[in-house]
């Protein structure tokens, strides 16, 4: 019988931690770590002072076509891919790093009392790497910019046209109508 070093479950609570930080379920911290599940569940509470959520890990490769998703998610993907290739940070630390990558980004530029949350969260950056293993996503180029963004597997490259070169026609209403409000009760104040 092998028995685990405390350095490794040293190394695994702090790889647990961190991802509890950045909101991670508990399914997700445990296919990352060996930790066993009591542990996790305490480790949560006492990091995040609540219970950790219950219910199913969202499950649809279809989410990630809609136009904002795609975008955040192609964001995501793309820092996670350099990190796993060109430097140290690979797997589960590339995804951790990835991850923080992509909130400095999508917060950039964004009022610091904002709360809202992201668009992409850590469970579904985490299901995004998964479906790619599995083969039920590529990135796909698009035809007009070159970029490279997230696309159902098997799909026809040729004529792909990426959410940022054709946004719906809808595209930012309810983000400019939802600011727009806020404006008017502010000003009510």
């Amino acid at each position: 019988m092998s028995r685990k070093s405390v350095a490794q479950e040293a190394e695994e609570i702090l790889l647990a931690s961190d991802m509890i930080r950045l909101g991670a379920r508990l399914q997700v911290l445990q296919t990352e770590t060996s930790l066993s599940y009591d542990r996790l569940a305490r480790l949560y509470r006492e990091i995040r002072k609540a219970s950790p959520p219950k219910g199913m890990l969202p499950y649809s490769v279809d989410w990630f076509m809609t136009w904002l998703p795609n975008i955040h998610a192609t964001m995501f993907y793309s820092h996670f891919q350099f990190l796993n290739t060109h430097t140290p940070s690979t797997g589960t630390r590339a995804l951790i790093d990835g991850y923080r990558l992509y909130l400095e980004q999508a917060n950039a530029g964004r009022p610091e009392s904002t709360d809202s949350e992201p668009v992409l969260s850590f469970t579904r950056a985490w299901m995004l790497l998964r479906f790619f293993d599995s083969n039920m996503l590529q990135l796909s180029d698009c035809t007009r910019c070159g970029g490279g963004f997230v696309a159902h597997a098997y799909e026809p490259k040729a004529d792909f046209i990426c959410a940022i070169c054709q946004p719906p026609p809808r595209a930012g209403k309810t983000r400019a109508r939802a600011a727009k409000k806020t404006r008017r009760v502010a000003n009510t104040v």
